[in-house]
């Protein structure tokens, strides 16, 4: 296996040490896979330009680690005509080249940071063979779970004053905040979200709730009166568990819970995990607001809106609202995978130690489902109930409905098995054995994909026995067997009955 690494994964692997720390994960993984580490011509061109005397001089040492490609491909045609018109910096070129060698198939896959690049490999009709860092990790993960370094991942509490501020992990923070280490000694009694993995904390996660008359004359354009959520420290270290999906969803649950305004975050734009959580939180809806001044140097500031509003184009812009103009489904699951692909919503006789979140599907907030369905017409914003069906019997007993969940996309048309995998691996329950078998099971009636988001578990569940009396569900000969469509009044009839947070309906 090729590997080709862009101009940026370079640069940070052979940047400081504390960028090492993390970007260190994809290259013990490529070595440990004897996986080719190849860099473009144009990328040794890029840094030797570099500004960075030390990146300069660490690359001209270690350029024999990696595979210099010695001929650039001539641009196909389909890159002279679909990409290259779309350049116009010397950036954009050096590009056009490198995404042109791949698809040529100089090299197997590419791994980029680069936005650009991963939309240019989706005009070539190639975005299965380019991945961020985090992809690569959960491709790499899910395929060799027999190397995977991390064997149990759950986000618990605890306090600052329970973390060692020598550990590794807070080496950025010291680096790019000058009185890091007395504001932490300040929180030590704070409660945070904390990820360990073998010992080794891997992500931490701290909110704080500010009222209206907080004093925003730091931030420009300044911050108007509103109750806040404010997300103090998000930090995830590479490790292709979706955890930054994850925390995420804390966020969110937290912002609800303390019926704020509105969230926000103050942050660096300097670092490759910095950059990501960018990219990431602009995918949820959030804004670059302004800039905060500070003797640290001036960070970016990013808004989301707490509103009560439901975006069904792209639901993630709006999460975890969900609007009910939409068509309604229920559709069921089967116990085996049910708390496999919602964790949070664990049924009383199942045991929380048999679910750790040490799986991407399980941490990840946009989800797959998988199905044959004679009913295929979903939409995006379209909203699902899941039914998790009886394990023993009686079912009237057993079959409960559990979780919320908003479509994405659905994507019908899957030319081979290939496809199908590729799709369906990094966040579904299923192995890759697994989705073959259910890729050939009937080759007459091709399985469809569902993407959607989890959005919430229902505090009380409601059996099937009930959902018969309350006219949801006609009687068990009609319990669902796939997306079964359902009534505004059925969905209104069982959130009432299950008690759910209504503020996140939009009706």
């Amino acid at each position: 296996m090729r590997v080709l690494l862009d101009t940026n994964i370079v640069i940070h692997r052979e940047a400081s040490t504390a960028v090492n720390e993390e970007i260190g994960i994809l290259f013990k993984w490529l070595d440990s896979l004897h996986y080719t580490k190849c860099v473009h011509p144009v990328t040794v061109e890029e840094i030797e330009k570099h500004k960075d005397t030390r990146v300069k001089k660490t690359f001209e040492v270690k350029l024999g680690n990696y595979n210099v490609l010695k001929i650039i491909a001539p641009l196909s045609d389909l890159v002279r005509t679909t990409i290259k018109p779309l350049d116009k910096t010397i950036n954009d070129s050096n590009d056009t080249l490198i995404i042109n060698d791949l698809y040529c198939g100089r090299v197997d896959i590419l791994i980029t940071e680069d936005k650009m690049l991963i939309q240019k490999a989706s005009l070539l009709g190639i975005p299965e063979k380019v991945f961020t860092i985090d992809a690569f990790l959960e491709k790499v993960n899910t395929e060799n779970p027999e190397l995977a370094d991390y064997k149990v991942l759950s986000v618990h509490k605890s306090l600052f004053g329970e973390l060692d501020l020598e550990d590794d992990f807070f080496t950025s923070f010291k680096e790019d905040y000058i009185e890091y280490e007395k504001w932490f000694n300040k929180k030590a009694d704070e409660t945070v979200y904390t990820c360990l993995a073998e010992g080794k904390l891997i992500a931490l996660l701290y909110v704080k709730v500010e009222n209206k008359w907080e004093d925003y004359s730091d931030i420009n354009p300044t911050l108007l009166p509103k109750k806040r959520l404010k997300i103090s420290t998000f930090k995830v270290s590479l490790n292709g568990y979706r955890l930054g999906e994850r925390f995420i969803k804390i966020i969110f649950d937290n912002a609800l819970m303390y019926k704020v305004d509105e969230v926000y975050v103050t942050i660096f734009n300097k670092r490759i995990e910095q950059q990501r959580l960018i990219s990431l939180l602009e995918e949820y809806g959030f804004y670059k607001h302004g800039l905060k001044s500070s003797a640290s140097g001036e960070e970016l500031v990013y808004v989301r809106s707490c509103a009560r509003v439901a975006n069904r184009q792209n639901p993630k812009l709006t999460y975890p609202y969900f609007s009910t103009s939409g068509n309604i489904f229920i559709v069921p699951i089967y116990p085996e995978y049910h708390t496999e692909l919602f964790p949070d919503s664990i049924l009383q006789t199942e045991s929380p130690f048999d679910y750790v979140e040490n799986e991407p599907h399980r941490n990840a907030i946009s989800k797959v489902y998988i199905s044959r369905s004679i009913e295929r017409n979903l939409h995006s914003g379209d909203i699902i109930i899941f039914y998790r069906t009886a394990n023993k019997y009686p079912a009237y007993h057993h079959s409960v409905i559990t979780t919320i969940g908003v479509v994405e996309k659905v994507i019908d048309r899957i030319g081979n098995k290939d496809e199908f995998i590729n799709l369906c691996r990094k966040r579904s329950v299923f192995s890759n054995e697994e989705l073959l078998k259910y890729w050939e099971y009937n080759r007459s009636n091709r399985p469809f994909i569902v993407n959607f988001l989890y959005v919430y578990s229902l505090p009380k569940r409601i059996n099937l026995q009930r959902l018969i009396d309350l006219k949801v569900i006609h009687s068990i000969n009609d319990a669902p067997r796939g997306f079964t469509l359902i009534s505004i009044e059925n969905l209104k009839d069982m959130l009432r009955e299950c008690r759910i947070d209504e503020s996140i309906v939009v009706y």
